[in-house]
């Protein structure tokens, strides 16, 4: 495994780390004032877009994409420092236009997109002309198993008729979201696997109403979380992204990508956390010294440097293999990554918590926010379980002396019996 970055790669860093410490940490008060006395919750702060026109004058925009001419053609072993130092603020990505949904959707376009549909949704993604979203949770169901998904999609003529309900679909909230990339049925008796399809619903199409903003323990996201009911919702066939059917693969193709995002922009998380913790035990006082001299401290700050220095290592394998090997040779390595990730970083951000005492259940920091970040991205992306379920299978198949695909095929036909 070669970890060395390149030249461009190494430049890319220093200038993000840069712009991180000029423009961004500064901010993080601005926006948060701003987004506090706005009218409108859901509203992009004013210097959120004035970060964006900095970051973009500097090169430092759509780093994510590796796809054709699209965007600035890192692997995925270049990209992941770039998103863990990003994700220092939980405004980062967004400045940078390398946040989610939009950076899994726009990779989907790319991927999947007629040039007609990359021309009226991607190029705008692009620009941050436009937000997205993606309707995939719904519920009523567990939706881990895109085998519930309840949602259809009916052919009607030259129209596709959709009717549903989805929640938890981040980013509908956003003033500028003007695209929902929905996964629904289109054959309920088609082979497990080829029954899901995608659509492209522009967000202002009859039949699509959000019924509310869904809290994420208790903090209101500012893009938003919608539960969105589709009701008779009609788009034109062309709408369709891949094929009928394909919407199970197109997922899967979505997902080793913008797993490893998380999990580095988690590194992030971890590393913003250890250092607020490290200040803080450094200037308090308590019992007659600094609470960096107390044993019990001194542990918290070493086990989550090591942590964080394992997680950091576990990532860039993954990354590497995902350029070296393919997503699929690598898919118990991403899935470990996508569980390990959040435990460290929950772990840390716990730790700084305890450290701050009052001060670490307050606003006054950025913790108490990371704290449910990083609490609920346990479940988001799939929760831990499938993740962990996905590592126990190829592990396990070593064993048995079985295809870790055959078994995977004979424990959904059980799931399926059951």
């Amino acid at each position: 495994m070669d970890f060395g970055f390149s030249p461009r790669a190494s430049e890319l860093q220093d200038r993000m780390r840069s712009f991180m410490e000029q423009h961004v940490f500064p901010a993080e008060a601005v926006y948060d004032r701003q987004l506090a006395e706005a009218d409108d919750p859901h509203a992009l702060p004013p210097v959120m877009t004035e970060l964006k026109e900095k970051a973009r004058a500097e090169g430092l925009w759509n780093l994510f994409m590796a796809h054709g001419d699209w965007g600035a053609g890192l692997t995925n072993l270049e990209y992941a420092p770039l998103m863990e130092l990003a994700g220092r603020s939980i405004i980062g990505p967004e400045v940078f236009n390398c946040s989610a949904p939009d950076t899994g959707n726009m990779e989907l376009l790319a991927l999947y997109g007629t040039p007609a549909q990359q021309k009226r949704w991607l190029r705008p993604l692009l620009e941050a002309g436009i937000r997205s979203c993606f309707a995939m949770t719904e519920p009523e169901v567990a939706s881990s198993d895109a085998r519930n998904i309840r949602t259809r999609i009916t052919r009607d003529g030259g129209s596709y008729v959709v009717n549903g309900r989805k929640w938890y679909t981040s980013g509908i909230l956003d003033p500028d979201c003007k695209l929902i990339i929905l996964m629904g049925k289109t054959d309920p008796d088609a082979p497990t696997y080829r029954q899901q399809s995608m659509l492209l619903i522009p967000r202002d199409t009859p039949g699509v109403t959000v019924l509310r903003d869904l809290p994420m323990f208790g903090y209101t996201d500012r893009c938003g979380h919608g539960e969105v009911l589709f009701e008779n919702v009609r788009v034109p066939v062309e709408n369709i992204l891949g094929g009928e059917g394909d919407g199970f693969a197109i997922a899967q193709g979505r997902l080793g990508p913008g797993r490893m995002h998380y999990a580095m922009r988690a590194v992030g998380f971890a590393e913003r956390a250890l250092q607020l913790m490290c200040e803080r035990v450094t200037e308090r006082v308590a019992f007659g010294g600094p609470l960096a001299d107390r044993g019990v401290v001194r542990e918290w700050v070493a086990r989550s440097r090591i942590e964080i220095e394992q997680l950091r290592l576990l990532v860039l394998k993954s990354a590497w293999l995902m350029d070296t090997v393919g997503n699929a040779a690598a898919r118990m390595e991403v899935a470990a990554i996508k569980v390990a990730a959040l435990e460290v970083a929950h772990k840390v951000v716990d730790r700084a918590v305890q450290a701050h005492g009052a001060a670490g259940v307050s606003d006054d920091t950025v913790l108490a926010r990371l704290f449910s970040i990083t609490r609920a991205l346990k479940i988001a992306d799939g929760p831990d379980e499938v993740h962990l379920r996905t590592v126990a299978r190829q592990e396990l198949a070593r064993y048995r002396k079985t295809d870790p695909k055959a078994e995977r095929q004979t424990a959904d036909t059980k799931a399926g019996a059951a």
